[in-house]
């Protein structure tokens, strides 16, 4: 039976400050554990259930991480999903570190987006386009947020975020000299722009607001994706695949 103390620990994780103070988060569901300890992230504890613990011994062995065998009502007790699948894990956050566009790399960068959903698709499409970097206004959801980590099905393990001032970013990067592509409502036709063979980076605006005039300045392409039906706007997320997706038609990997 889960201590008090233990529970406590897992509930207050729920919370940013918590997180940062503790350098410690939560991750649920049987997919995002098992890619959790298949990553290079330091893991704390994994709570089980024994179905879980028998289907998937093996790879438990071979990773070797402290457990503790639970109840499915204790986990659904301590979990955000409505059915938590059986396990959830404790691991240790990351150091927030620079990234920087490699020769021929296309980054990600995201300017002010809240919603933690549409962080954790942005970043479950980043690792399906092939994008490994993910640069971060500091008013950008944090990634370790639990509904961020359950959106991103576990490309959080392949995909790295960054947290900085944007416009400090920029100036730190000045003498590498790439293309930054910005949607931005008004700007030229996607499907008529050649994606940079040398890399770049993409910016993606806030939900409701775009990219900021200040962020704006530094972009050296505005395109937008042009509408054919009478939708009012695009979703973030589902907005930043189609601009990867083109990107990807034009530059493979």
């Amino acid at each position: 039976m889960l201590s008090k103390n233990r529970i406590k620990y897992i509930n207050s994780l729920k919370i940013k400050k918590y997180r940062q103070l503790h350098e410690a988060f939560v991750v649920e569901g049987a997919k995002s554990v098992l890619e959790l300890l298949d990553s290079d992230f330091e893991i704390e504890f994994v709570l089980v259930t024994k179905e879980f613990q028998q289907k998937y011994s093996s790879i438990l062995t071979r990773h070797n991480p402290a457990l503790e065998t639970v109840t499915a009502q204790e986990l659904e007790g301590l979990g955000s999903f409505q059915t938590n699948d059986s396990c959830l894990a404790v691991a240790k956050t990351k150091e927030n570190a620079f990234l920087s566009p490699a020769p021929r790399e296309y980054m990600l960068m995201l300017d002010d987006v809240r919603d933690p959903g549409n962080l954790g698709t942005i970043i479950r499409v980043a690792d399906w386009y092939g994008i490994t970097k993910i640069v971060c206004s500091r008013d950008t959801t944090d990634i370790y947020n639990p509904k961020v980590i359950a959106a991103a099905k576990g490309s959080f393990t392949r995909v790295n975020l960054y947290y900085t001032d944007l416009i400090q970013y920029f100036e730190q990067i000045k003498g590498i000299r790439q293309q930054v592509i910005g949607a931005f409502l008004g700007g030229s036709s996607l499907y008529e722009f050649e994606y940079p063979q040398h890399g770049g980076i993409i910016v993606m605006g806030n939900e409701s607001n775009g990219i900021s005039e200040q962020v704006g300045q530094f972009v050296t392409d505005k395109i937008m994706i042009p509408r054919f039906g009478e939708a009012e706007s695009l979703n973030v997320g589902i907005a930043t695949a189609v601009m990867l997706d083109n990107m990807r038609r034009q530059v493979p990997l």
